[in-house]
Formats: C-alpha cells, sequence, structure tokens
C-alpha cells in the first residue's frame, strides 16, 4: 500500500492526557481559579510557534514543546491545570491553551512562554479554535452544551452559542464563514455561522462524532464517528451527510493533508483494549489505503505544513509518534 507521508515512528517524549478528556466527566466541577505562573524548565524559546510542536499534558497539568527539527524537547511549561487543547494564532507569536478545571483559555507567549492573558469559559472547556484571520476565539464547555466566543483583541467573551450535547473538537472553514463542532453525546454536528456567531444548523451523521476536520478548499467536513469506528463526511454546501467509511477501533482526532490528498484517523479505542493505528483514508475514493502502527491509544494527529510528518500523542503509553 502506498503511504502519502514518510512515517518515521519516534517515541519522543512522555504525555500525559487521560482518557477522559474524550469521555467526559459531566460529575466533575471545575473551579474558576487563576492559572499558576508558567514555568519554562529548559532551553532558549524560538522566535515564534514555527518550527515547533506543542502537545497538552492533561494529566500533568503542563505543556511540553518539541523542536521539530530534532524531535527534542525544547522545555516543559507548568502551571496550567488540565490543558486540554492548543492552538497557535495565525501570526504565530501566541499559543492558546484551555484550562479544564480553571475554566479558562488561557494565551501564552510563543516567544517567551509566558501567561499574558486568560478569559473565562463555560464549564469543561475542551478545544479551542482561532478564525483564520485571528480575530475570534471558539471554545467547547462540554458540561454546558455551548461554546463561548472571544475577541482576541479585548480578550472579552462575545457569546454563548448553545450547541448539541457535550461538545468537543471543532475547527473553523477555511474562508471563516463556519464553525462546526463535533458534539460527542449525540449523533451531530452543529454549524456556526461566524458572522452573527449563532447556531444556524445540526446535521444529523451518526453516533459519537468528537472531531472534525475540513478539506482546504472548505467543501467537505471529515469527522470521527468513535462509537461507529468510522470517519464520516459532510457536504457543506448541501448540509447533508455524503458517506462513511470504516477505520479502527475508537477513532478520535481527524486531520487532512494539506495537498487533499489524504484524511489521517488517529485510532485510540479503549483502555482495556487500546487502539494502535493511524488510518489513511483516500479522499478521491474514500477508501481506506494504509494503517500506519503508533504507539498504545492514538489520540491527537496534526500534519506540518508541508504535508511531509504527523505527530500523533499515545495517551496510553505517554508517548507522541512521528
Amino acid at each position: 500500500m502506498k503511504q502519502p507521508v514518510i512515517w518515521r515512528i519516534i517515541l519522543l517524549l512522555a504525555v500525559t492526557v487521560v482518557l477522559s478528556a474524550c469521555g467526559g466527566n459531566t460529575s466533575q466541577q471545575p473551579t474558576a481559579s487563576q492559572p499558576k505562573t508558567i514555568q519554562p524548565t529548559a532551553s532558549q524559546p524560538k522566535a515564534n510557534v514555527e518550527g515547533t510542536v506543542w502537545v497538552a499534558d492533561e494529566e500533568g497539568n503542563s505543556i511540553t514543546v518539541i523542536d521539530a527539527s530534532t524531535n527534542q524537547v525544547l522545555t516543559t511549561l507548568t502551571g496550567i491545570e488540565g490543558a486540554h487543547n492548543l492552538q497557535a494564532a495565525p501570526d504565530g507569536k501566541t499559543v492558546w491553551a484551555v484550562s479544564g478545571h480553571d475554566s479558562l483559555a488561557v494565551l501564552i507567549n510563543a516567544v517567551t512562554y509566558e501567561v499574558y492573558g486568560i478569559v473565562p469559559t463555560g464549564s469543561m472547556p475542551a478545544h479551542i479554535v482561532l478564525s483564520p484571520d485571528g480575530k475570534k476565539a471558539y471554545v467547547t464547555n462540554g458540561a454546558d452544551n455551548t461554546v463561548t466566543v472571544i475577541d482576541v483583541e479585548t480578550r472579552m467573551s462575545t457569546a454563548t452559542i448553545p450547541v448539541g450535547e457535550y461538545p468537543h473538537g471543532l475547527r473553523p472553514s477555511p474562508d471563516g464563514r463556519w464553525v462546526f463542532v463535533a458534539n460527542a453525546k449525540s449523533t451531530t454536528l452543529s454549524v456556526i455561522d461566524t458572522q452573527s456567531d449563532t447556531l444556524v444548523a445540526d446535521i444529523e451523521v451518526g453516533e459519537s462524532p468528537v472531531q472534525v476536520g475540513f478539506s482546504p478548499d472548505g467543501q467537505v467536513v471529515y469527522f470521527s464517528l468513535n462509537a461507529e469506528n468510522a470517519l464520516g463526511k459532510v457536504d457543506v454546501a448541501k448540509g447533508s451527510l455524503v458517506g462513511k467509511v470504516s477505520v479502527g477501533g475508537g477513532p478520535i482526532q481527524v486531520f487532512v493533508t494539506p495537498d487533499n490528498k489524504y484524511v489521517l484517523v488517529a485510532n485510540q479505542g479503549t483502555q482495556d483494549s487500546p487502539s494502535t493505528s493511524v488510518s489513511i483514508v483516500d479522499v478521491a475514493t474514500f477508501t481506506v489505503v494504509a494503517t500506519i502502527e503508533t504507539g498504545k491509544g492514538a489520540h491527537g494527529v496534526v500534519i506540518d505544513p508541508s504535508g511531509r510528518y504527523a505527530y500523533i500523542t499515545n495517551i496510553f503509553e505517554n508517548t507522541v509518534s512521528v
């Protein structure tokens, strides 16, 4: 089978992302305390986020920064409680983190590694994304069934949008017109109109969608269906489901290659029966063309801008595969 990217499976570092990060524990009551001061433990920072990989170490209450050219740890930042998800700003100067324990969005200077802002969110925030122009941030709040909208310049919440049950992953369309939200405890994707910051549609897709990923042209949204062991796709213009394909056990995050040829799906499985693979789906045929072995519990997946390497967090081994 052909492999669309060069795969070097390297165990880089310890990461501590727990299974409940995507399973959800709605009995947990996060507090709204200020995060502790972040303390870098090694190395000088880069000029900006370019050339680095940032990993949210949720159980360790830390963030690990990796030099992508050497696959070595640059530094570990401590002090953000329950850091579950990260997002780099379009200018590369800021990394946003969500603190699930403290119900905050946290702004980190990518040059100095210092926290320079916090914004309250809803209860149990999970994922954060920025609009392509960098002016707004959107945060899913798992316990509230809402999305918080943040004005980046003022660092103030400007809207709270009701969505489906237990919203988790979300991503904006390439043109910034829409934000699609995966509702992990339901069967829908919620669609947010970013001009009005209101919910405009709920699309029926299947059991337990966890994360979404847009094609580079914005015409298709792909999403994991955790309970169905499948990847689905929605035609954005039609606003409807147009296909599903079986992948590995318990898929979580998805990412589309920059050339729009493949979708990578991280198959986590469960703690009792962990999956150890990433499924490679050909966009043109919508079939699985390769299965790449990873560590136990492949969870997060991102692809570098060149499309050459992918980075996968393995939550049951506390490692990252490249």
